[in-house]
């Protein structure tokens, strides 16, 4: 008696060939789905086109380099956002003001579902260490948090996004900030770390959460980040004899700290000479 799915149907003996091309076990051996790991990798289509891939733990997600990640052209756009903010361009033209554009509630929601795309590109962009790619698609979802807290018809869609602020100004600040310091400009590298942090803390504030500045995630990231970039950027002298000074005091050397005062005097004055 031949085996019987749950529909009723008769299993086939043998996979015809449509059912087996189709088959993505082939395209996943040997790639093993890492619980907690972000596993990403590039792979170059049939078409010769380069193209990201992320691991899931039932197949995997596949993303164009760049345009939207699905390789889609809404309404003859890049993205729908590209498409939603022409259409805004136009009914400035149209009444000299930007009053009478709303956002529906369904266009919100596919402006948030296009938005997840590009959040599991940047992601991916991230492990792979492209920052060039991640700063393109973090401003590009701030855009969209941007257009729907202003335009939105709803105060849900409005409100919907923005908690996930704190998160991509971080992830954009470190893939910024990252790029800087791998040419040595740890002096900007470190001011676009300080900038986010002060948009972060200007978040909570606008929404009354000034206390959860302290406990925030991406706080933490971003100060971690900042200590690296410190521990690289070359000691200010005067900072250095100040510092000398400062233990040379607490161990009661009289002597070495007169003469640390000294010279930093003397540097002073050079300074502003």
């Amino acid at each position: 008696m031949s085996e019987q799915p749950s529909d009723g149907q008769p299993l086939p003996d043998e996979p015809d060939e449509a059912s087996s091309t189709k088959d993505i076990a082939p395209v996943l051996s040997g790639w093993d789905y890492e619980p907690g790991a972000i596993n990403v990798r590039k792979i170059r289509g049939v078409d010769g086109v380069a193209r990201l891939q992320m691991r899931l733990d039932l197949g995997l997600l596949q993303m164009e380099l760049s345009g939207r990640p699905d390789g889609q052209r809404p309404h003859g756009c890049e993205s729908l956002l590209d498409y939603f903010e022409g259409q805004l361009d136009k009914h400035r033209d149209r009444n000299g003001t930007e009053l009478g554009f709303h956002l529906t509630n369904n266009q919100c929601q596919l402006l948030r579902d296009e938005a997840q795309m590009y959040y599991h590109r940047y992601l991916s962009l991230y492990v792979l260490e492209d920052f060039t790619g991640v700063v393109r698609d973090t401003e590009r979802n701030l855009r969209v948090l941007d257009l729907c807290g202003r335009y939105a018809v709803d105060e849900h869609d409005r409100l919907a996004l923005e908690q996930y602020r704190p998160y991509i100004i971080m992830m954009n600040a470190r893939a910024s900030a990252s790029l800087l310091f791998k040419v040595n400009q740890f002096r900007e590298a470190l001011s676009l770390v300080e900038e986010a942090l002060a948009n972060i803390r200007d978040f909570f504030g606008k929404f009354g959460q000034s206390d959860a500045y302290g406990y925030s995630g991406e706080v933490k990231m971003l100060k971690r980040f900042a200590r690296e970039i410190r521990k690289k950027m070359p000691i200010d002298p005067l900072t250095r004899l100040q510092t000398q000074l400062d233990r040379a005091v607490k161990a009661e050397r009289y002597e070495e700290a007169a003469r640390l005062r000294d010279e930093i005097r003397q540097k002073s004055e050079e300074a502003r000479a």
